[in-house]
């Protein structure tokens, strides 16, 4: 390299240099449950414009009408039509049957996929291993025109839904194939104050950081606590 092509490299990106979201239209596929219903909340009371989705409408006009600060509410697919971004929060069992009846809709939308492949038994819960090799990596082959990306696995259902509680202290792992789509999804996860979003991998790393919430729960269980996670040094 001559000294001219390194005085015309452009610098290094500021890694926390993320763009502005705000404008962007937010669906929530399994949004009358307890993680979809607690993200939507926050988002929309963050100023995010939510449509929360669910396999009966009815239910999620219902539980708009419930949560307010301008949520709508509609079938999955209504919701993952008219968004920009999809957040998937259904059950484990009907992930990946959700998606295969939403790739029409789905094609061209960035899709977060927050799903954590759990069992449970008398010791407590234990991660699963799907056989594409997560959630996130099973979204992304059944979805094969949309941009997949994990985030907002370890989050509290509880603390996401308390309206009294005004500042959620914990990070957010984001991983994805397009630095551009990660960024988004940082920049979404930031919009809820005292969250952070980070960057931490391609899908193929989903399994280890899905399969966390089976510690945290152990963590919940025996502390009485609603444990997120803090990145330090970061």
């Amino acid at each position: 390299m001559t000294s001219t092509d390194s005085a015309q490299k452009a610098p290094a990106k500021d890694p926390w240099e993320l763009p502005d979201v705000s404008g962007y239209t937010v669906g929530v596929l399994g949004g009358t449950g307890p993680q979809g219903k607690g993200l939507a909340y926050r988002l929309a009371r963050a100023g995010q414009k939510v449509i929360i989705g669910s396999r009966a409408a009815d239910r999620a006009r219902a539980a708009a009408d419930e949560l307010g600060h301008g949520i709508e509410g509609a079938d999955n697919a209504e919701a993952a039509r008219r968004s920009d971004i999809v957040i998937v929060a259904v059950p484990w069992d009907g992930h990946g049957d959700t998606l295969k009846a939403l790739r029409a809709e789905l094609a061209g939308k960035l899709v977060v996929d927050c799903v954590n492949p759990l069992g449970f038994d008398k010791k407590g819960a234990y991660a699963l291993k799907p056989e594409e090799g997560s959630a996130a990596e099973q979204a992304a082959a059944l979805l094969p025109e949309s941009r997949v990306t994990a985030a907002f696995h370890h989050l509290s259902a509880v603390l996401l839904q308390d309206p009294e509680v005004e500042s959620i202290d914990t990070d957010v792992m984001v991983l994805g194939e397009q630095r551009a789509d990660v960024e988004i999804v940082q920049a979404l996860a930031g919009r809820i104050p005292g969250m952070r979003g980070i960057f931490a991998g391609r899908l193929r790393n989903a399994h280890q950081v899905e399969s966390l919430v089976a510690n945290l729960i152990s963590v919940n269980r025996r502390y009485k606590a609603h444990a997120g996670l803090r990145l330090t040094d970061v």
